[in-house]
């Protein structure tokens, strides 16, 4: 694109940039005074119209606000999962859009995995608690992702436990953030998913997405956030304490685990456990439990599940 006044155009930190960002999946890399644009062509001739129009209303005026910006994209762009996501509150419809990624469709397609959307549209605080494969992390990242397109948080924060599973921190090679990188992998995994790569490394870069060890959300208030803390059986009680009372205004947790793989010493307590009769009776806090039936994995991940509970209950 053309050479232009970066800051006047884009923003006092990028606040201009941001709301354009978060309704496009194609990636904007700004040098300078010029911006470059990488993605789908359709979403390319979009973005293109915009900064014209924004170029065009900078000259015109000398500067531009954030009704400016918000006003020329929702005129030139098209936006499918927020007029879906109005369109599917009600639960008539039999499969449930979460998410429209550039290669698929994400849904909530159980009847569980349907209270869970419902129940995370409705809640500030949801507990997804039930064993693997069941698409506990991987939906509440789709509604996360789709939160932050359709503008209703400003940032998603992933945090998980750096619990050790049989393996340990100091055995493996680099820093401390190389250490954490392996119980930080899902999260990463599930967001290659939903997002282009580039889009999501400018995300990361700019922290509008966080994925941090548990640890790390200690001090800290979020607003206007997404928060999902996953493998929160392996959170302590104080460590559940302290994710939860860091959500600030308009931010929304979701919190997922298995009680059945907890892998804290046997004499701590989790705090996934211990959270279920703690807030059991708070209004805007919710809970919605898995089984096997909700298993979305390979069909022997089912029958593993199921192995497991039987030899567990004979032992």
């Amino acid at each position: 694109m053309e050479e232009i006044d970066a800051v006047s155009l884009l923003g006092t930190n990028d606040s201009h940039l941001q709301i354009i960002e978060n309704r496009f999946d194609a990636a904007i890399t700004v040098r300078g005074n010029t911006i470059t644009l990488r993605g789908d062509s359709e979403e390319l001739q979009q973005l293109e119209r915009i900064f014209k129009e924004l170029i065009y209303l900078l000259n015109k005026n000398g500067a531009l606000t954030v009704n400016d910006v918000e006003t020329v994209v929702d005129l030139v762009a098209d936006i499918p999962e927020r007029k879906f996501q109005k369109r599917s509150a009600a639960p008539a419809d039999s499969e449930e859009v979460i998410l429209f990624t550039q290669n698929s469709i994400i849904k909530a397609k159980t009847p569980t995995q349907k209270e869970y959307f419902y129940k995370s549209q409705k809640n500030d605080i949801v507990f997804a608690i039930g064993p693997a494969g069941t698409g506990k992390t991987y939906l509440a990242v789709a509604m996360a992702v789709a939160a932050l397109k359709n503008r209703e948080v400003n940032k998603i924060i992933l945090a998980r436990p750096a619990v050790e599973a049989g393996e340990s921190l100091g055995f493996l090679p680099g820093d401390l953030t190389a250490k954490v990188d392996p119980y930080l992998r899902p999260l990463y995994d599930a967001l290659d998913d939903m997002l282009p790569a580039e889009k999501l490394k400018t995300y990361l870069e700019r922290r509008t997405i966080e994925i941090v060890p548990l640890a790390y959300m200690r001090g800290r208030t979020l607003h206007n956030a997404f928060v999902i803390l996953d493998e929160a059986q392996n959170a302590t009680a104080m460590q559940m304490k302290m994710f939860l009372t860091r959500l600030g205004n308009n931010s929304k947790a979701i919190i997922t685990g298995d009680i059945t793989q907890i892998d804290l010493p046997s004499n701590t307590t989790s705090g996934l456990v211990q959270i279920q009769e703690v807030l059991k009776t708070i209004d805007g806090i919710d809970f919605v439990y898995f089984n096997k039936n909700d298993v979305v994995r390979h069909r022997l991940v089912k029958e593993i599940i199921d192995a497991y509970g039987k030899f567990g209950k004979k032992s």
